[in-house]
């Protein structure tokens, strides 16, 4: 699949010592959870009285600790009388954290389950959600609903009644808080495209209970990873060829939270500057090389290949716990067309790729 694809230039980034932000992430989990089982007797206790109030007061704080934009909630649980939730709600540089906050809790007892983000709610269109001093019904909601060709996701345009009262920032998170509960959280963000609540009633609204149904259709046609070739130019116009998973999401591995960015200049060009004879020989073969070193372990995943200019940029993304980074530089070392450079920067929200997602 050939697409034409503008790509102004290569995002450069201030270096962070990707080991260290890990090791900050891992003390403030595990600081959590200590104190979770100081404090467990205490917080079985507040829920068993009902005190919501002394519920926040003695959880809020805990979970501030880990990082001050987490947002958490106490749901019922699924196998659990409780679930507790410690979500990044939407922002996918705090995705990786509040993953490892989950893979870090104890197991599950008859009390407490633990999840990373808001699950879809079973009973959805019955529920009535409190924002800014308003109940909205969730089963009065109408959607409008887009699919774009050969796109992975449907376009939301969302209209309640009480919407013409409300300021528009209430408005997108009444909507944003719905779909949450329609369809959880991560497939809103692995199939949901553009959102947009309405004053109007869309034409060809439909009952929000039919999302789930129109999601789950869209999703069927994505089941397997694919890759897609592009085609582009670069900032400067010159040519530019791309090979990328298709879909690509950072929702789909959250814990994939390190760049790793390796550049291979090759000597062989075409007309285009773009990769020839030798040289896309030796790119072919070291790009099967990452790929099966990679397709072996779950904590890191090739993503994107884009060559432009007398050089091939590999763009892996893996677990700062890992070290799939290290495996790579070595794999990379012995490159015949020149000096290989390998970086390693931080990026949960996957921006240095942000142009290929989808």
């Amino acid at each position: 699949m050939a697409r034409v694809w503008k790509y102004a230039s290569m995002r450069l980034f201030g270096r962070k010592n990707a080991d260290q932000e890990a090791r900050r992430a891992g003390e403030a989990v595990a600081g959590f959870w200590a104190w979770w089982h100081e404090t467990r007797a205490r917080l079985d206790g507040l829920m068993a009285a009902g005190d919501d109030k002394g519920l926040q007061e003695v959880l809020g704080p805990a979970v501030a600790a880990i990082h001050p934009d987490l947002v958490w909630d106490v749901v019922p649980g699924g196998e659990a009388a409780h679930a507790l939730v410690v979500t990044a709600a939407g922002d996918a540089e705090l995705r990786p954290l509040a993953h490892r906050w989950a893979a870090a809790a104890p197991p599950s007892d008859l009390l407490w389950e633990f999840h990373p983000s808001r699950r879809a709610s079973p009973r959805a269109l019955e529920l009535t959600l409190p924002v800014d001093g308003y109940d909205i019904a969730l089963g009065a909601f109408k959607l409008g609903l887009r699919m774009p060709p050969n796109q992975p996701r449907v376009d939301v345009t969302a209209y309640h009644p009480l919407f013409g009262e409300l300021e528009a920032d209430t408005r997108m998170d009444a909507t944003l808080l719905a779909l949450d509960h329609l369809l959880g959280e991560d497939d809103v963000a692995r199939w949901v495209g553009e959102i947009t609540p309405a004053t109007f009633e869309p034409i060809d609204a439909v009952a929000a209970a039919h999302l789930p149904a129109v999601v789950a259709d869209v999703a069927s046609g994505y089941a397997d990873d694919d890759w897609v070739r592009l085609e582009g130019r670069t900032g400067s116009g010159a040519a530019l060829a791309a090979v990328a998973r298709h879909p690509l999401r950072p929702v789909d591995r959250p814990l994939l939270d390190q760049h790793v960015a390796v550049t291979l200049p090759y000597r062989h060009r075409d007309g285009d500057g773009l990769p020839a004879d030798a040289s896309l020989a030796a790119l072919r073969d070291v790009e099967e090389r990452v790929t099966a070193l990679l397709d072996a372990r779950p904590d890191a995943a090739l993503t994107v290949q884009l060559s432009a200019e007398g050089q091939s940029v590999l763009h892996v993304y893996a677990d700062s716990t890992g070290d799939a980074a290290d495996r790579v530089k070595e794999l990379v070392a012995g490159w015949p067309e020149g000096r290989a450079r390998v970086d390693v920067t931080a990026d949960p929200a996957w921006t240095a790729i942000a142009p290929f997602l989808t």
